[in-house]
């Protein structure tokens, strides 16, 4: 046998001896090991403010995580004048109110802060008088009643305003926020603003002390909530609360006499209207002052005009922590396109102006 034929058969065996080893090793399993990107870090945001607002940005935020599984977003409706605390002291990431930063906070605060109209609302007089469906009212008559000089329900200023409502002589229980409230400021505002005679500067703002409960008149609910409980369960009582409140819990509203004397219902064409002649006075940036858009839309002129609506206002600040930053921005995006396409009852969209304003507040905030 010569010897290429012996190294061939040679390397043959050790092929086979070699082939009889491997398939007698062990099976192993081969991973690439983990992902090279690791799943994005939950942010979480906190916020606090008005519950004029509150179940419209409640919509908002089970909508928006939905959509942001990443992004956990909680508001506790404390009041405007609370949230504007805990923002002032950087307790929570954003806050809501519904009267603007008085001029006083923004200068101190300028450039550190953002503030945009993100929905309009309106307040609404409310009460528990089954007889007085269609009731009309005007701001001295309501002015009157919580100071306490009208306590009966069928007090001739009262009936002059109503001669078609049989009213009752039964007494009034005028129900008022307990809580610092931007709803009770919207509502100071327009008693002073329109009877300004009868209902004094010094009675205006987020806590007031009622002149009705020096007589035993007046009763106190804490948040909007608070309030319409306390009308559901109190006849012959009368309260302020916001519209979205007393549209879902089916409470009668008064009609409002306007700056023209026209007698006029919170309602989509009444708010927009409203809202209409404030537009030209907003400043031209999110971090500019917003201190007199309160003044523009409360009372303003036009015969469909309500006269008790109100922007609502969300807080921001121009500078977050690195992980904050793009879920900010998220939020406020939404809110300004997607989210307005998407109001409850009871709240009116912002105008387009207004959104776009609000989205410049994108190119603010930083690091």
């Amino acid at each position: 046998m010569s010897r290429t034929v012996i190294a061939i058969l040679l390397l043959a065996l050790v092929l086979v001896a070699g082939a009889l080893v491997l398939l007698t090793l062990p099976k192993t399993t081969v991973t690439t090991g983990p992902s090279e990107t690791k799943p994005a870090k939950k942010v979480s945001l906190l916020g606090s403010g008005a519950t004029f607002p509150y179940p419209q940005i409640a919509a908002w935020i089970d909508d928006f995580t939905k959509k942001h599984p990443d992004i956990s977003i909680n508001y506790n409706p404390t009041g405007s004048g609370t949230g504007q605390e805990q923002f002032f002291t950087k307790v929570v990431d954003f806050a809501a109110s519904d009267p603007p930063i008085s001029k006083a906070k923004w200068e101190e605060w300028k450039g550190k802060f953002v503030q945009m109209p993100f929905v309009i609302g309106a307040v609404v007089v409310t009460y528990n008088l089954p007889e007085a469906e269609g009731l009309k009212l005007d701001a001295e008559t309501i002015a009157l009643i919580y100071k306490g000089e009208i306590q009966y329900w069928n007090d001739e200023r009262i009936r002059k305003l109503n001669p078609e409502i049989n009213l009752p002589n039964k007494r009034i229980i005028a129900v008022h926020r307990s809580d610092s409230s931007g709803t009770t400021d919207v509502f100071t505002n327009f008693l002073h603003k329109a009877a300004p005679n009868v209902w004094p500067k010094e009675l205006v703002g987020k806590s007031i002390e009622w002149p009705v409960d020096k007589l035993g008149n007046g009763v106190g609910g804490k948040g909007n909530q608070g309030v319409a409980e306390v009308l559901r369960t109190t006849e012959g009582s009368i309260g302020y609360v916001e519209l979205n409140y007393a549209v879902e819990l089916n409470m009668p509203t008064a009609l409002i006499k306007n700056e023209e004397g026209y007698f006029v219902m919170a309602n989509e064409t009444t708010i927009m209207e409203a809202a209409r002649g404030a537009l030209a006075k907003l400043p031209s940036s999110p971090d500019g002052d917003f201190s007199g858009d309160l003044d523009a839309i409360l009372y303003a002129p036009g015969k469909l005009s309500y006269p008790i609506a109100s922007f609502s206002h969300l807080l921001f600040y121009t500078s977050y922590p690195e992980d904050k930053v793009a879920a900010i921005k998220e939020f406020i995006k939404y809110v300004n396109t997607e989210g307005q396409e998407k109001v409850i009852r009871g709240y009116i969209p912002i105008p387009k102006e207004v959104r776009e304003l609000n989205l410049k507040a994108l190119d603010i905030i930083k690091p």
